[in-house]
């Protein structure tokens, strides 16, 4: 069921994919993404400025910065811990830098048109279509998507999201225990931000945001959890952002599927049929 699975939505287009029904439909993400071409082209687009970023940036970092990092974590953690948690250490550095100059001068506008195409196709254009002008009769869910007509931000420019990133990092320091509780707290912060999206295409203010956050703490931690995961493999960054932002589209797809079925109208919902045009 999607209340006892949503963590693992992240992983979805890269391991397998879970239904919101009894049954489980398990898949390859690499299946996920090949039977559907429309992702490509913003992978094209993005893919070799990203790549020759991510490679100098874990570069630098693992030849400037690792060993020194070791060799002092080797005072707390014994040789083996070490080398285990300096890696650790060095991959979440290298995930912020990353993360923020993909962020910063490549990827958002990229997430959002993944985010909305992927909802798009898996039936919900009456939700994109409150924020942005669509073009129904292009022959793909990227070619339908137009201009936005409201603000659109797959995941908002958060200071004290990494700050508190920074403030955690030293966490790697304790041994064993600290690298879980790292992933664990920065997940908790972020992964409702994946939802970001979805909360202004709804609507919700401040209020109805938060009090919708509190019932479901634990999935959005361990979403969180799993993309952060999926961020600290090297120089796969890039790939691992899209395809975390269609796992998001993906969960939003399935709740909004339940929320449709509440009001009795499981085949269209008035929200989702609106007339884009």
């Amino acid at each position: 069921m999607l209340s006892e699975a949503s963590w693992l939505y992240p992983l979805k287009v890269v391991c397998f994919q879970l239904r919101s029904d009894v049954h489980t439909n398990v898949q390859q993400g690499i299946v996920y993404f090949a039977g559907h071409p429309f992702l490509y082209p913003l992978l094209r687009a993005r893919l070799l400025p990203s790549l020759l970023l991510s490679i100098f940036v874990f570069a630098t970092l693992f030849i400037w910065t690792y060993l020194p990092q070791v060799a002092f974590l080797a005072i707390f953690h014994g040789r083996r811990l070490a080398w285990i948690n300096g890696a650790f250490l060095v991959l979440g550095e290298g995930a912020a830098i990353t993360a923020l100059l993909f962020e910063a001068f490549f990827v958002d506008e990229t997430l959002v048109d993944v985010f909305d195409a992927t909802l798009i196709n898996e039936g919900c254009r009456g939700l994109v279509a409150t924020s942005r002008i669509l073009h129904p009769e292009a022959s793909s869910p990227i070619k339908e998507l137009g201009k936005p007509t409201t603000s659109a931000v797959y995941s908002p420019f958060s200071l004290r999201q990494i700050i508190e990133f920074i403030v955690f990092l030293p966490l790697n320091f304790i041994p064993v225990a600290g690298t879980p509780i790292f992933l664990i707290l920065t997940g908790y912060r972020a992964g409702p931000l994946h939802h970001w999206r979805y909360f202004r295409l709804m609507g919700l203010s401040k209020k109805e945001r938060n009090a919708y956050l509190a019932k479901r703490k634990m999935q959005y931690t361990w979403f969180g959890v799993v993309a952060l995961l999926l961020q600290l493999i090297p120089v796969l960054s890039m790939l691992f952002l899209l395809t975390t932002a269609a796992g998001s589209a993906l969960w939003v797809a399935r709740l909004e599927e339940k929320r449709r079925s509440t009001l009795n109208d499981p085949e269209t919902g008035a929200h989702y049929e609106d007339d884009p045009s």
